[in-house]
């Protein structure tokens, strides 16, 4: 499920990313997909591909990795960010809800960190 509204667009200095073309509340789910789950030991090979930055580490015990379909791998990380997602693992899917209200045409970023709120840095130079 991806909200009809929902696209991806370009960022200068930053690439892709998700946006909306109407305004989203507060606690809306924007978008459910499923998941590829990849055994950790895959993990080690995607590390020294572009897919580094795209898969998330998935399981209780987080010893598997994830690639999610639909847009989730596109949305860009915030430590302010307006959405966060989640996993469910009997389901193998994510999802992906808004934490506040979202302005039609802003751009829906997630905090790679797992908690929207998080300001652990990250392994990257995150231009905010």
């Amino acid at each position: 499920m991806l909200l009809p509204f929902l696209y991806i667009d370009h960022i200068k200095d930053k690439g892709r990313g998700v946006f909306t073309g109407k305004k989203i509340a507060a606690d809306t789910i924007v978008e459910t997909a499923p998941v590829i789950v990849m055994k950790g030991e895959d993990r080690k090979l995607l590390d020294q591909t572009p897919l580094h930055d795209y898969i998330f580490i998935w399981g209780e015990e987080k010893n598997q990795c994830c690639m999610a379909l639909g847009y989730i791998s596109v949305y860009n990380h915030s430590y302010h960010s307006n959405c966060e997602y989640f996993m469910d693992f009997d389901e193998q899917v994510m999802f992906i809800k808004t934490v506040k209200a979202v302005n039609k045409g802003d751009e829906l970023t997630i905090n790679y960190n797992g908690n929207w709120n998080n300001q652990t840095e990250v392994w990257f130079d995150a231009k905010e």
